[in-house]
């Protein structure tokens, strides 16, 4: 059997573009408006998360990415978690995120995060920018021991900071009912003020399909720059409706495993997909 990454020289390539993938970007933002306004069910979930939760400083490092892509889906997500600690400036940190996808090819999905807040304990809630996020699926789904695919986003700083990039590859490799995902994921200030360091960190997923709505797992977040461990249990799941759209859930909390981690982060996770 080959290693993780046998398979990738040989499996990279750039499918054209289909005529269904390249339809108009007016009609899909249209269409994504019209969702999150007209679909109740879509409402209840937004609003739902945003009353339950909100998310930490460190909203993007606390999810794992798959590298697959559906070509025609487009998506509304709610993504969120708050920290608890024993310190007070760390304690009741939080953010939450809202976005839009919608997959133009099989193996390009643009995301669009129309909200991003974050909340500091004393100072209030502010908006964080804007991001504009990218998943490439590089790799026939289960053509090889592992599918591969990479991650490319830009950050629009608010209130005069920075502006960053991400990227990485993002691997995904199923054994009967065990899904495993592993991202590894460099980030770069750029713009004025930005440093010149590059900031890594890796994100490991685990779960098993017991049925489709509970497949209990656990999640690690590795992030060095920071000096910050952590690691805990998480439920995935998603209800499909007879139209073939459906609601992905996941939730749970992962635990810091060494002293600069924050005690607790308490996850949540919303989505919304479509055709």
């Amino acid at each position: 059997m080959p290693g993780t990454l046998g398979f990738f020289p040989k499996g990279i390539r750039v499918p054209q573009i289909s005529d269904a993938g390249s339809k108009s970007g007016v009609r899909v933002v249209t269409r994504l408006l019209r969702a999150a306004c007209t679909r109740r069910i879509v409402i209840g979930v937004l609003c739902l998360g945003v009353t339950l939760a909100y998310s930490t400083a460190y909203a993007d490092d606390l999810v794992v990415y798959s590298p697959h892509v559906v070509q025609g889906q487009s998506e509304v997500e709610f993504r969120g978690d708050v920290l608890r600690d024993s310190s007070a400036a760390v304690n009741g940190t939080a953010n939450y995120q809202i976005s839009v996808a919608h997959a133009f090819t099989g193996w390009w999905r643009p995301e669009i995060y129309l909200a991003e807040y974050q909340h500091i304990p004393g100072a209030g809630q502010q908006s964080q920018g804007y991001e504009f996020e990218n998943v490439f699926q590089l790799t026939p789904t289960g053509e090889y021991w592992a599918d591969a695919g990479f991650l490319a986003s830009y950050h629009h700083a608010a209130g005069g900071q920075p502006d960053d990039v991400e990227f990485g590859p993002l691997f995904e490799h199923q054994d009967r009912r065990l899904v495993n995902v592993l991202n590894l994921i460099w980030e770069k200030q750029v713009g004025a003020g930005a440093g010149s360091q590059y900031a890594f960190r890796a994100a490991y997923s685990v779960r098993y399909q017991w049925k489709a709505a509970i497949q209990p797992g656990l999640e690690t977040y590795i992030r060095p720059d920071d000096h910050a461990y952590q690691a805990g249990p998480v439920v995935y799941g998603e209800i499909a409706s007879r139209e073939g759209n459906e609601i992905e859930y996941s939730t749970g909390v992962v635990l810091g495993i060494n002293r600069d981690a924050p005690d607790a982060a308490w996850l949540l996770r919303l989505e919304y997909e479509f055709f």
